[in-house]
Protein backbone atom coordinates (compact mmCIF):
# COMPACT_ATOMS: atom_id res chain seq x y z
CA UNK A 1 0.00 0.00 0.00
CA UNK A 2 1.08 3.39 -0.51
CA UNK A 3 2.30 5.95 1.84
CA UNK A 4 -0.22 8.52 1.75
CA UNK A 5 -2.86 5.66 3.13
CA UNK A 6 -0.77 3.63 5.10
CA UNK A 7 -0.67 4.58 9.09
CA UNK A 8 2.61 3.50 11.43
CA UNK A 9 1.49 0.96 13.76
CA UNK A 10 -0.18 -1.23 11.00
CA UNK A 11 2.35 -0.12 8.32
CA UNK A 12 5.10 -1.71 10.52
CA UNK A 13 3.40 -5.24 10.63
CA UNK A 14 3.86 -5.27 6.92
CA UNK A 15 7.38 -4.40 6.46
CA UNK A 16 9.76 -6.80 4.98
CA UNK A 17 11.58 -7.29 8.16
CA UNK A 18 8.73 -7.67 10.30
CA UNK A 19 7.79 -10.58 8.14
CA UNK A 20 11.34 -11.97 8.55
CA UNK A 21 10.90 -11.56 12.46
CA UNK A 22 7.75 -13.71 12.48
CA UNK A 23 9.08 -16.54 10.25
CA UNK A 24 12.23 -16.02 12.68
CA UNK A 25 10.15 -16.55 15.91
CA UNK A 26 7.77 -19.79 14.25
CA UNK A 27 11.21 -21.26 13.76
CA UNK A 28 12.21 -20.54 17.09
CA UNK A 29 8.77 -21.99 18.58
CA UNK A 30 9.87 -25.43 16.38
CA UNK A 31 12.75 -25.42 17.82
CA UNK A 32 12.10 -25.07 21.40
CA UNK A 33 9.18 -27.52 20.90
CA UNK A 34 11.22 -29.87 19.93
CA UNK A 35 14.40 -30.19 21.96
CA UNK A 36 11.19 -30.19 24.99
CA UNK A 37 9.69 -33.45 23.34
CA UNK A 38 13.34 -34.61 22.87
CA UNK A 39 13.68 -34.73 19.39
CA UNK A 40 17.03 -32.42 19.61
CA UNK A 41 19.42 -31.68 21.67
CA UNK A 42 18.56 -29.47 24.73
CA UNK A 43 20.58 -27.15 24.48
CA UNK A 44 20.21 -25.95 20.91
CA UNK A 45 17.24 -23.88 21.48
CA UNK A 46 19.38 -21.07 23.54
CA UNK A 47 22.18 -21.56 20.63
CA UNK A 48 19.75 -20.98 17.46
CA UNK A 49 18.35 -17.91 19.93
CA UNK A 50 21.58 -16.22 20.27
CA UNK A 51 23.41 -16.48 16.78
CA UNK A 52 19.95 -16.02 14.83
CA UNK A 53 20.29 -13.50 12.83
CA UNK A 54 19.12 -12.25 9.34
CA UNK A 55 20.42 -9.84 6.70
CA UNK A 56 17.80 -8.88 3.96
CA UNK A 57 20.06 -7.99 1.21
CA UNK A 58 21.91 -11.33 1.85
CA UNK A 59 18.34 -13.03 1.43
CA UNK A 60 17.61 -11.18 -1.53
CA UNK A 61 20.70 -12.14 -2.90
CA UNK A 62 20.10 -15.99 -2.47
CA UNK A 63 16.88 -15.68 -3.52
CA UNK A 64 17.81 -14.75 -6.71
CA UNK A 65 19.84 -17.62 -7.37
CA UNK A 66 17.42 -20.29 -5.88
CA UNK A 67 14.10 -18.69 -6.32
CA UNK A 68 12.11 -20.20 -3.20
CA UNK A 69 11.77 -17.12 -0.07
CA UNK A 70 11.94 -19.66 2.21
CA UNK A 71 15.54 -21.33 1.56
CA UNK A 72 16.76 -18.42 1.02
CA UNK A 73 16.15 -17.28 4.50
CA UNK A 74 16.86 -20.61 5.86
CA UNK A 75 19.90 -20.36 4.19
CA UNK A 76 21.08 -16.80 5.52
CA UNK A 77 20.14 -17.77 8.94
CA UNK A 78 22.39 -21.30 8.92
CA UNK A 79 25.62 -18.84 7.62
CA UNK A 80 24.98 -17.04 11.02
CA UNK A 81 23.67 -20.15 13.08
CA UNK A 82 26.49 -22.38 11.80
CA UNK A 83 26.10 -26.17 12.82
CA UNK A 84 23.65 -26.30 15.10
CA UNK A 85 21.38 -24.77 12.15
CA UNK A 86 21.11 -27.97 11.22
CA UNK A 87 18.61 -28.59 13.42
CA UNK A 88 16.01 -24.91 12.29
CA UNK A 89 13.11 -25.96 10.38
CA UNK A 90 13.29 -29.73 11.52
CA UNK A 91 10.69 -31.51 9.79
CA UNK A 92 9.17 -28.43 8.65
CA UNK A 93 7.69 -27.55 5.17
CA UNK A 94 7.59 -24.17 4.12
CA UNK A 95 3.86 -23.29 4.25
CA UNK A 96 4.51 -24.21 8.10
CA UNK A 97 6.56 -21.21 8.51
CA UNK A 98 4.36 -18.87 6.32
CA UNK A 99 1.15 -19.67 6.92
CA UNK A 100 1.50 -19.39 10.83
CA UNK A 101 3.46 -16.12 10.68
CA UNK A 102 1.13 -15.20 8.19
CA UNK A 103 -1.48 -15.80 10.94
CA UNK A 104 0.71 -13.64 13.33
CA UNK A 105 0.23 -10.85 11.36
CA UNK A 106 -3.33 -10.98 10.98
CA UNK A 107 -4.07 -11.30 14.38
CA UNK A 108 -2.27 -8.72 15.37
CA UNK A 109 -4.08 -6.84 12.00
CA UNK A 110 -6.65 -7.74 13.77
CA UNK A 111 -5.82 -6.36 17.51
CA UNK A 112 -5.21 -3.00 15.70
CA UNK A 113 -8.86 -2.74 13.34
CA UNK A 114 -10.60 -3.68 16.54
CA UNK A 115 -9.41 -1.17 18.40
CA UNK A 116 -9.82 1.03 15.97
CA UNK A 117 -13.68 0.26 15.27
CA UNK A 118 -14.13 0.58 19.77
CA UNK A 119 -12.74 4.33 19.12
CA UNK A 120 -15.33 5.19 15.83
CA UNK A 121 -18.48 3.57 18.15
CA UNK A 122 -17.18 5.18 20.70
CA UNK A 123 -17.63 8.48 18.65
CA UNK A 124 -20.87 7.51 17.21
CA UNK A 125 -22.35 7.02 20.58
CA UNK A 126 -21.26 10.35 21.99
CA UNK A 127 -22.79 12.04 18.69
CA UNK A 128 -25.86 10.51 18.63
CA UNK A 129 -26.98 11.39 22.02
CA UNK A 130 -25.81 14.95 21.41
CA UNK A 131 -28.13 15.05 18.05
CA UNK A 132 -30.85 12.39 19.58
CA UNK A 133 -33.44 15.37 19.72
CA UNK A 134 -32.00 17.09 16.30
CA UNK A 135 -35.17 16.90 14.22
CA UNK A 136 -34.50 16.27 10.45
CA UNK A 137 -36.08 15.12 7.55
CA UNK A 138 -35.68 11.22 7.01
CA UNK A 139 -35.86 9.93 3.24
CA UNK A 140 -36.64 6.92 1.52
CA UNK A 141 -35.76 6.70 -2.35
CA UNK A 142 -34.46 10.53 -1.92
CA UNK A 143 -37.29 11.63 -1.10
CA UNK A 144 -39.57 13.28 2.28
CA UNK A 145 -40.82 10.34 4.13
CA UNK A 146 -41.33 11.50 7.55
CA UNK A 147 -39.61 13.51 10.71
CA UNK A 148 -36.86 11.68 12.52
CA UNK A 149 -33.94 12.94 14.14
CA UNK A 150 -30.26 13.19 13.32
CA UNK A 151 -29.22 11.14 16.28
CA UNK A 152 -31.20 8.37 15.00
CA UNK A 153 -28.94 8.33 12.32
CA UNK A 154 -25.93 8.33 14.12
CA UNK A 155 -27.76 5.51 16.61
CA UNK A 156 -28.21 3.02 13.63
CA UNK A 157 -24.62 3.29 12.41
CA UNK A 158 -23.70 2.61 16.41
CA UNK A 159 -25.56 -0.35 15.95
CA UNK A 160 -23.95 -1.75 12.68
CA UNK A 161 -20.30 -0.91 13.90
CA UNK A 162 -21.02 -3.30 16.91
CA UNK A 163 -21.63 -6.00 14.80
CA UNK A 164 -19.21 -5.20 12.36
CA UNK A 165 -17.29 -5.34 15.88
CA UNK A 166 -17.86 -8.94 16.82
CA UNK A 167 -17.06 -9.82 12.49
CA UNK A 168 -13.44 -8.77 13.42
CA UNK A 169 -13.40 -10.78 16.44
CA UNK A 170 -14.88 -13.72 15.12
CA UNK A 171 -12.26 -13.48 11.81
CA UNK A 172 -9.32 -12.70 14.22
CA UNK A 173 -10.31 -16.22 16.71
CA UNK A 174 -10.55 -17.95 13.28
CA UNK A 175 -6.86 -16.85 12.01
CA UNK A 176 -5.18 -16.90 14.88
CA UNK A 177 -4.12 -20.87 13.92
CA UNK A 178 -0.73 -22.41 13.50
CA UNK A 179 0.48 -25.20 11.51
CA UNK A 180 3.55 -27.42 12.11
CA UNK A 181 2.08 -31.01 10.15
CA UNK A 182 4.81 -31.44 7.58
CA UNK A 183 4.28 -31.57 3.95
CA UNK A 184 0.74 -32.70 3.46
CA UNK A 185 -0.47 -32.42 6.70
CA UNK A 186 0.53 -35.96 7.99
CA UNK A 187 2.98 -35.62 10.66
CA UNK A 188 5.19 -38.03 9.07
CA UNK A 189 8.32 -36.37 10.18
CA UNK A 190 7.27 -34.35 12.86
CA UNK A 191 5.38 -34.84 15.89
CA UNK A 192 1.51 -32.97 16.69
CA UNK A 193 2.79 -32.53 20.22
CA UNK A 194 5.60 -29.99 18.65
CA UNK A 195 2.46 -28.05 16.55
CA UNK A 196 0.76 -28.27 20.06
CA UNK A 197 3.76 -26.92 21.89
CA UNK A 198 4.88 -24.42 19.36
CA UNK A 199 1.23 -22.46 18.49
CA UNK A 200 1.38 -22.01 22.45
CA UNK A 201 4.52 -20.10 22.43
CA UNK A 202 3.15 -17.72 19.50
CA UNK A 203 0.14 -16.89 21.12
CA UNK A 204 -1.83 -19.27 18.49
CA UNK A 205 -4.53 -22.37 18.41
CA UNK A 206 -3.51 -25.12 16.52
CA UNK A 207 -5.41 -25.91 13.42
CA UNK A 208 -7.25 -29.18 13.97
CA UNK A 209 -6.66 -30.46 10.61
CA UNK A 210 -4.49 -29.16 7.53
CA UNK A 211 -2.97 -29.68 4.16
CA UNK A 212 0.51 -28.56 3.54
CA UNK A 213 -1.36 -25.03 3.96
CA UNK A 214 -3.59 -23.60 6.59
CA UNK A 215 -7.38 -23.71 5.06
CA UNK A 216 -8.18 -20.41 2.98
CA UNK A 217 -11.38 -20.17 4.11
CA UNK A 218 -10.44 -18.90 7.26
CA UNK A 219 -8.60 -15.80 5.24
CA UNK A 220 -11.42 -15.34 3.20
CA UNK A 221 -13.71 -14.97 5.93
CA UNK A 222 -11.25 -12.46 7.75
CA UNK A 223 -10.77 -10.70 4.13
CA UNK A 224 -14.72 -11.02 4.22
CA UNK A 225 -15.29 -9.03 7.66
CA UNK A 226 -12.66 -6.64 6.60
CA UNK A 227 -14.71 -5.62 3.24
CA UNK A 228 -18.30 -5.59 5.53
CA UNK A 229 -16.74 -2.97 7.67
CA UNK A 230 -15.67 -0.84 4.77
CA UNK A 231 -19.14 -1.09 3.35
CA UNK A 232 -20.65 0.13 6.48
CA UNK A 233 -18.11 3.05 6.46
CA UNK A 234 -19.31 3.85 2.58
CA UNK A 235 -22.99 3.64 3.58
CA UNK A 236 -21.63 6.17 6.63
CA UNK A 237 -19.66 8.00 3.71
CA UNK A 238 -22.38 8.41 1.08
CA UNK A 239 -24.86 9.25 3.49
CA UNK A 240 -22.99 12.40 4.75
CA UNK A 241 -21.93 13.05 0.92
CA UNK A 242 -25.69 13.64 0.65
CA UNK A 243 -26.25 16.10 3.17
CA UNK A 244 -23.23 18.23 2.44
CA UNK A 245 -24.63 18.96 -1.29
CA UNK A 246 -25.52 22.31 -1.94
CA UNK A 247 -29.32 21.73 -2.03
CA UNK A 248 -29.23 19.99 1.39
CA UNK A 249 -26.55 20.87 3.45
CA UNK A 250 -27.89 19.70 6.55
CA UNK A 251 -24.01 18.30 7.99
CA UNK A 252 -20.56 18.51 6.31
CA UNK A 253 -17.52 16.92 7.09
CA UNK A 254 -14.48 18.94 8.55
CA UNK A 255 -12.88 21.69 6.73
CA UNK A 256 -9.41 23.37 7.99
CA UNK A 257 -8.19 26.45 8.52
CA UNK A 258 -6.31 26.88 5.43
CA UNK A 259 -7.37 24.30 3.14
CA UNK A 260 -8.40 24.72 -0.54
CA UNK A 261 -11.57 23.09 -2.42
CA UNK A 262 -10.91 23.60 -5.91
CA UNK A 263 -7.74 24.79 -7.41
CA UNK A 264 -9.79 27.23 -9.63
CA UNK A 265 -13.19 28.10 -7.57
CA UNK A 266 -12.48 29.31 -4.01
CA UNK A 267 -15.76 28.75 -2.59
CA UNK A 268 -15.68 25.14 -2.97
CA UNK A 269 -15.63 23.13 0.28
CA UNK A 270 -16.11 19.46 -1.42
CA UNK A 271 -16.55 15.99 0.74
CA UNK A 272 -12.70 14.19 -0.41
CA UNK A 273 -12.18 12.56 3.00
CA UNK A 274 -16.08 10.70 2.51
CA UNK A 275 -15.39 10.62 -1.11
CA UNK A 276 -12.27 8.78 -0.61
CA UNK A 277 -13.69 6.30 1.80
CA UNK A 278 -16.43 5.25 -0.63
CA UNK A 279 -13.55 4.61 -3.68
CA UNK A 280 -11.37 2.49 -0.96
CA UNK A 281 -13.94 0.63 0.15
CA UNK A 282 -14.78 -0.75 -3.23
CA UNK A 283 -11.17 -2.23 -3.26
CA UNK A 284 -11.86 -3.73 0.41
CA UNK A 285 -14.74 -5.89 -1.80
CA UNK A 286 -12.40 -6.52 -4.60
CA UNK A 287 -9.54 -8.07 -1.73
CA UNK A 288 -12.26 -10.14 -0.28
CA UNK A 289 -13.52 -11.39 -3.63
CA UNK A 290 -9.98 -12.41 -4.65
CA UNK A 291 -9.51 -14.14 -0.91
CA UNK A 292 -12.62 -16.04 -1.95
CA UNK A 293 -10.99 -17.06 -4.88
CA UNK A 294 -8.16 -18.51 -2.83
CA UNK A 295 -10.42 -20.76 -0.75
CA UNK A 296 -10.02 -23.87 -4.04
CA UNK A 297 -6.52 -24.68 -4.19
CA UNK A 298 -5.27 -28.11 -6.28
CA UNK A 299 -4.77 -31.30 -3.91
CA UNK A 300 -3.30 -30.56 -0.80
CA UNK A 301 -1.85 -26.94 -2.17
CA UNK A 302 -0.73 -25.07 -5.11
CA UNK A 303 0.72 -21.32 -4.60
CA UNK A 304 -2.31 -19.48 -6.57
CA UNK A 305 -2.84 -18.13 -3.52
CA UNK A 306 0.51 -16.67 -2.20
CA UNK A 307 0.29 -14.08 -4.83
CA UNK A 308 -2.89 -12.76 -3.96
CA UNK A 309 -2.52 -13.27 -0.62
CA UNK A 310 1.10 -11.33 -0.52
CA UNK A 311 -0.49 -8.28 -2.09
CA UNK A 312 -4.11 -8.22 -0.83
CA UNK A 313 -4.28 -8.76 2.99
CA UNK A 314 -1.67 -6.11 4.04
CA UNK A 315 -3.35 -3.64 1.83
CA UNK A 316 -6.79 -4.36 2.91
CA UNK A 317 -5.62 -3.99 6.58
CA UNK A 318 -3.71 -0.98 6.21
CA UNK A 319 -6.43 0.62 4.08
CA UNK A 320 -9.15 -0.15 6.92
CA UNK A 321 -7.04 1.51 9.04
CA UNK A 322 -6.64 4.64 7.21
CA UNK A 323 -10.78 4.45 6.77
CA UNK A 324 -11.60 3.87 10.14
CA UNK A 325 -8.84 6.50 11.38
CA UNK A 326 -10.46 9.04 9.06
CA UNK A 327 -14.01 8.18 9.80
CA UNK A 328 -13.83 8.54 13.30
CA UNK A 329 -12.54 12.10 12.24
CA UNK A 330 -15.17 13.08 10.35
CA UNK A 331 -18.08 12.03 12.69
CA UNK A 332 -16.41 13.68 15.41
CA UNK A 333 -15.40 17.19 14.12
CA UNK A 334 -18.95 16.92 12.03
CA UNK A 335 -20.36 19.94 11.34
CA UNK A 336 -24.35 19.98 11.91
CA UNK A 337 -26.24 22.51 11.05
CA UNK A 338 -30.19 22.01 12.83
CA UNK A 339 -31.75 25.51 11.14
CA UNK A 340 -31.37 23.78 7.50
CA UNK A 341 -32.85 20.51 8.98
CA UNK A 342 -35.81 22.47 9.95
CA UNK A 343 -35.79 24.27 7.06
CA UNK A 344 -35.44 21.16 4.91
CA UNK A 345 -38.30 19.35 6.75
CA UNK A 346 -40.44 22.53 6.11
CA UNK A 347 -40.02 22.33 2.00
CA UNK A 348 -42.64 19.83 2.35
CA UNK A 349 -45.37 21.62 2.71
CA UNK A 350 -46.27 19.32 5.46
CA UNK A 351 -46.89 16.60 3.65
CA UNK A 352 -44.39 14.51 5.69
CA UNK A 353 -47.49 14.15 8.37
CA UNK A 354 -49.95 12.35 5.58
CA UNK A 355 -49.69 9.19 7.48
CA UNK A 356 -51.09 10.71 10.24
CA UNK A 357 -54.00 12.13 8.48
CA UNK A 358 -54.41 8.57 6.58
CA UNK A 359 -54.32 7.22 10.37
CA UNK A 360 -56.93 9.93 11.68
CA UNK A 361 -59.73 9.30 9.47
CA UNK A 362 -58.83 5.66 9.06
CA UNK A 363 -59.83 5.75 13.00
CA UNK A 364 -63.18 7.83 12.18
CA UNK A 365 -64.27 4.73 10.57
CA UNK A 366 -62.87 5.37 6.91
CA UNK A 367 -61.63 2.04 5.19
CA UNK A 368 -58.17 2.42 4.20
CA UNK A 369 -58.06 2.72 0.59
CA UNK A 370 -60.89 5.66 0.55
CA UNK A 371 -58.87 7.27 3.59
CA UNK A 372 -55.73 6.87 1.18
CA UNK A 373 -57.36 8.23 -1.48
CA UNK A 374 -58.29 11.72 -0.10
CA UNK A 375 -55.04 12.20 1.46
CA UNK A 376 -53.08 11.62 -1.60
CA UNK A 377 -55.74 13.82 -3.68
CA UNK A 378 -54.17 16.62 -1.02
CA UNK A 379 -51.11 15.34 -1.06
CA UNK A 380 -50.96 15.70 -4.81
CA UNK A 381 -52.16 19.42 -5.34
CA UNK A 382 -50.16 19.97 -2.65
CA UNK A 383 -46.64 19.10 -4.94
CA UNK A 384 -47.98 20.28 -8.32
CA UNK A 385 -49.75 23.59 -6.77
CA UNK A 386 -47.05 24.11 -4.37
CA UNK A 387 -49.60 24.85 -2.07
CA UNK A 388 -49.67 23.88 2.37
CA UNK A 389 -50.75 20.10 2.70
CA UNK A 390 -53.17 21.35 5.77
CA UNK A 391 -54.77 24.02 3.91
CA UNK A 392 -55.57 21.64 1.24
CA UNK A 393 -57.00 19.34 3.47
CA UNK A 394 -59.13 22.26 5.37
CA UNK A 395 -60.38 23.16 2.79
CA UNK A 396 -61.21 19.04 1.45
CA UNK A 397 -64.98 18.96 2.26
CA UNK A 398 -64.84 14.93 2.59
CA UNK A 399 -61.92 15.24 4.91
CA UNK A 400 -63.59 17.88 7.01
CA UNK A 401 -66.62 15.81 7.48
CA UNK A 402 -64.32 13.35 9.43
CA UNK A 403 -61.99 15.69 10.93
CA UNK A 404 -62.58 19.22 12.95
CA UNK A 405 -59.48 21.77 12.03
CA UNK A 406 -58.16 21.04 16.35
CA UNK A 407 -57.94 16.83 15.61
CA UNK A 408 -55.77 17.54 11.88
CA UNK A 409 -53.73 20.33 13.72
CA UNK A 410 -52.86 17.30 15.71
CA UNK A 411 -51.63 15.00 12.89
CA UNK A 412 -49.15 17.76 11.61
CA UNK A 413 -47.36 17.80 15.74
CA UNK A 414 -43.66 16.84 14.48
CA UNK A 415 -43.60 15.43 17.99
CA UNK A 416 -46.08 12.66 17.88
CA UNK A 417 -43.62 11.33 15.16
CA UNK A 418 -40.61 11.67 17.80
CA UNK A 419 -42.32 10.39 20.71
CA UNK A 420 -40.47 7.11 20.59
CA UNK A 421 -36.94 8.32 20.35
CA UNK A 422 -36.01 8.11 24.24
CA UNK A 423 -37.27 4.36 24.13
CA UNK A 424 -34.58 3.63 21.19
CA UNK A 425 -32.41 5.48 22.79
CA UNK A 426 -33.07 3.33 26.11
CA UNK A 427 -30.94 0.48 23.86
CA UNK A 428 -27.99 2.06 24.34
CA UNK A 429 -28.59 1.20 27.98
CA UNK A 430 -27.49 -2.85 26.67
CA UNK A 431 -24.35 -1.94 25.09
Amino acid sequence: MIKRYTRPAMGRLWEERAKYERWLAVELAATEAQAELGYIPADVPAEVKAKAAFDIDRIEEIEAELHHDVLAFLTNLSENVGPAGRFIHHGLTSSDVVDTALSMAMRDAADLLIKDVEELIAVLKEQAVKYKHTVMVGRTHGIHAEPMTFGLKLLLWFFEMGRNLERLKTARREIAVGKFSGAVGTYSNIDPQVETLACAKLGLAAAPVSSQVIQRDRHAQYMSAVAIVGATIEKIATEIRHLQRTEVLEAEEPFAAGQKGSSAMPHKRNPIITERLTGMARLLRGYATAALEDVALWHERDISHSSVERVAVPDATILLDYMLDKLTVVIKDLSVYPDNMAANLDKSLGLVFSQRVLLALVGKGLAREDAYRLVQHSAMRSRQEKTAFKENLLNDGEVAAQLSSEELETCFDAGQYLGNIDKIFDRLKEN
